[in-house]
This record gives structure tokens, sequence and C-alpha cells, in this order.
């Protein structure tokens, strides 16, 4: 039988509303034996049942929950779960190999991701209870998807705050080192073993595409760029001229791999700098865009660094409105969960009025819809994405 989890008086509000995380500090009792990483049942104070979750006493998360109801978590449970992400994905998705077929709190599968490359899966197990369930779920995905492989690239700070060491490697199967994927009428190579969280940003996927539409004949300067995700967009969309500006000189040899598998090397000059100096140094020579690209990494990961990071952000996005030209077009993003939509926009507007420019939105997006936000649990949302015309 699981251990019961009861919470002090009034901490089940965020609960009743649909999320689905207990903190440590509002329970009052653990009753019945638990393990950490053990199945719990969540209570208000008053025993009224709340969910299943599995439990953690060494995360500030202590309890994530899997279900609402009474039920046995077992190998039906997640073959059902994973199932019912699969389908998610078949509806919405039809012109890439390459997306992301578990999304963790999205799928109500918290701690677990996995990325569809092709034919071959990458996977995270973020949260002791996920790793707990490591072999069930690795069988389920082999016998449900097929894949040819599976990768494992479980790193970071979320397995850190779990007590959790890292791990990376080949899980099953054969998974070559480069992957070609395709977007559309887009193709890229995917770094499995060294690319950035599972080896792309699958999650720019549809912003990628708005971009594409936008650049016919247009100059093009991508920040941040890293394999050229953007910038290979912009060419392919018919841009005249792309410069592509990232700090890391593998991701910059990736990106020109990337502009050669899409024949449009010869419209993308790559450059080797960090994006800061790189904006201040185009400015004082009078360089001018007709699109500018800023999709910079998170530069905050908590509240603390909040302010440092809302300095960062009113930097790069001044410097980019400069070297707009009259009805240029700033595609600005933001994956920093901690600098809210409100924030975004009072940060960009604030860049804005410092530049002397007037914004006119063209479009406001978000994270690709592989990436599930639910309502009810805002930090399943932070990627932001702005487009606008700069007057």
């Amino acid at each position: 039988m699981a251990a019961k989890v009861f919470l002090l008086p009034g901490r089940e509000k965020r609960l009743l509303a649909g999320h689905l995380w207990v903190y440590g500090g509002e329970i009052q009792d653990v009753v019945g034996p638990c393990q950490p990483g053990d199945v719990v049942e969540v209570y208000t104070s008053r025993k009224r049942f709340l969910g299943v979750g599995y439990y953690n006493p060494f995360s500030q998360i202590t309890v994530r929950l899997l279900a609402r109801e009474k039920t046995k978590i077992d190998r039906e449970f997640f073959r059902k779960r994973l199932l019912e992400a699969g389908l998610y994905r078949d509806l919405l998705l039809s012109e890439t190999n390459a997306y992301r077929l578990v999304s963790s709190e999205g799928d109500f599968l918290p701690g677990l991701i996995v990325d569809q490359y092709g034919e071959y899966l990458v996977v995270q197990f973020l949260t002791l209870g996920m790793e707990r369930q490591r072999e069930v779920i690795l069988s389920l995905l082999k016998e449900l998807f097929f894949p040819r492989g599976i990768y494992e690239r479980s790193e970071g700070s979320s397995r850190e705050k779990e007590g959790l060491p890292g791990r990376e490697g080949l899980l099953w199967g054969e998974v070559p080192p480069r992957i070609c994927i395709r977007e559309g009428d887009l193709r890229f190579y995917v770094d499995i073993y060294r690319g950035q969280k599972t080896g792309f940003f699958l999650d720019q996927r549809e912003n990628r595409k708005v971009l594409q539409g936008l650049c016919q004949g247009k100059r093009v300067l991508d920040c941040f760029c890293y394999t050229g995700g953007f910038a290979v967009a912009a060419a392919k969309g018919g841009a005249r001229e792309v410069v592509a500006v990232d700090i890391s000189p593998r991701a910059l040899e990736g990106g020109r791999d990337n502009a050669q598998l899409n024949q449009v090397e010869d419209r993308i000059r790559w450059v080797e700098a960090n994006c800061f100096d790189q904006l201040r140094l185009l400015e004082r020579a009078g360089e001018k865009f007709d699109v500018v690209v800023l999709d910079p990494p998170a530069f905050t990961k908590s509240k603390e660094s909040l302010p440092s990071a809302l300095r960062g952000y009113k930097e790069i996005n001044l410097r980019a409105l400069k070297l707009l030209h009259p009805g240029g077009v700033l595609f600005t993003c933001s994956c920093s969960y901690h600098l809210t939509e409100p924030l975004f926009w009072q940060v960009v507007l604030e860049a804005a009025q410092d530049a002397g420019r007037f914004l006119r939105l063209i479009e406001f997006r978000r994270q690709a819809r592989d990436h599930i936000i639910l309502p009810t649990v805002p930090e399943t949302y932070y990627l932001k994405c702005g487009i606008f015309q700069a007057l």
C-alpha cells in the first residue's frame, strides 16, 4: 500500500487548480513507509484525495503528480501515457520526422523527456521518480515506437536538484553520432552525442517556418545562431544575405554543414564572435539589416539572477533595433521561464524606447506544439518569440 502525504491546511489550492507539484514546505506529514522515488498518495489536511505521484524528500519539489485519480502506477499506466503522447503527435505533426515525443509534465509524465529524430530516440530521465521507472519506460519505447536505437542525455541541473548524477550514452540498439532530420523543405544534421539539449532546438521548429516566410530578398542577421537553424531557414526563404554569429566554433562548423545540406552556403556568412560585442561592432560600422534574429541561451535559470538577465535582454534588443532599416523586422526570443511574457514585453518595449523606434507587432509566438504548455502549470511555458516591425 502506498504511503500517504498530507498537506498543511490551505496548501491544496494550487493542486486543485491543476498544478502537478507539491513542495516540501507544503507537507504536514507522511504516513507509512516511503523511500525516495516511491509512489505516494497525496491528500489535503482534511483527508481529501488529490492525486498519485512520486516522492523525493531530497528535492524542493517533493511530490510530482502522475494522476489525479486513484490508480496503480504500473507498466500498463506508462503504456497508456506513452500511447497518448504518440497519438497527440500523430494528430499535429506531418511535415517533420523530428519532434518531442514526450514532454514531461505536458504529457503527465513529469521528469521524462523523449525526443524522436527519425528512427532514433533520445531520452532524459530528469527526476528520481522517473529514474526508478527507467527499465519499464525503455521497454515500452521499444515496444510502441520501434526505434533503431535509444540514446540517453540525462544531464543538467534538474538531475542535480534530485540528487542524481548525470548519465549519458547508448541504451539500446545503435544510434549514429549525427542524424539528418527534415522540417518541411529544410534539412538539418543533429549532433546526438554533443549537441545542445538532446541535440537540436526542436522547440523553435514552427518559428523557423515563420521566419522563412519573412526573408525573401532581405539582408538578415542571426545572433546566437548555434548550428544555423534560423540562418538556414532565412536563406532557404530567399534572403539575399545572412550573417550568422555564434561564439562556438563547433556550432558554426555544424552550421556550415547545414547550409551545404540545404544548398544555401553561398548566402550565409559565419562569424565566430561574442554576440554582444558583435552587435556593438556592427553598429559602429554603420551596418544595416532588414531582419535581425535574437535567439540567445537562457540568461537566467533562477529568480535571483533575473535583474542581470533583464539587462542582458534589453542590451541585445536595443542593439538589434539600432541595426534595423526603417520597416525592418525584429525576431526576438527568450527561453528563460523566469522572464515571463509580461517581462519580455517590457524589456523589448524599453529597448525600443531607448533606441527611438516604434514597434508594430507582426506576431507573438511560443514553443512548438509538441513542447506542450499546460495552462495550469505555468512552468511548462518558457519560450517566447516576438516578431515586430521597427518603424
